[in-house]
C-alpha cells in the first residue's frame, strides 16, 4: 500500500518522482533499457518505519538507456548485473518514500558505454 504521494527518488539517474506511479521500472528508464529487467533481494532489514532491501539488478540492454547526464546510449544487447539497494520509508502501514541506488558505473561498464579507471 502507497500513500497518496509518495516519493520515488532514483539515485543513479537523478531521477525523482512524486505522486502515485504504475510501474516504477517503466517511470525510472531503465525499463526501457532493459526491459527484462529483475531485481533480485539479497537482504533486508526492517526497522522503525524503514526497511532497506539489498537487491541486484539483472538483464540484457535492448533498448536506449538515459544516463544521468541526460545521453542516450544505443542498445548493447550485453547482459548487466548491478548491485543495488533501496530505502523504503513506510508510514502507518503505507510507503512513504523510495530511495533507490545503484552502481551506475558497473552498468555503464558493461554496456560498453564507459571504461571503469584503473585503481
Amino acid at each position: 500500500m502507497w500513500l497518496p504521494t509518495p516519493v520515488y527518488d532514483e539515485k543513479g539517474t537523478n531521477r525523482r518522482i512524486q505522486g502515485r506511479w504504475r510501474d516504477r521500472r517503466g517511470v525510472a528508464g531503465l525499463g526501457k533499457a532493459i526491459p527484462d529487467s529483475k531485481g533480485h533481494i539479497r537482504a533486508r532489514v526492517a526497522r522503525r518505519g524503514h526497511c532497506r532491501l539489498r537487491d541486484r539488478l539483472e538483464g540484457v540492454h535492448t533498448g536506449p538507456l538515459q544516463t544521468p547526464t541526460w545521453h542516450h546510449s544505443v542498445a548493447s544487447n550485453k547482459p548487466i548485473e548491478v548491485p543495488a539497494c533501496q530505502v523504503v520509508q513506510v508510514e502507518g502501514g503505507k510507503v512513504k518514500s523510495v530511495s533507490h541506488y545503484f552502481d551506475m558505473l558497473t552498468l555503464l561498464t558493461q554496456i560498453g558505454a564507459t571504461t571503469r579507471a584503473a585503481a
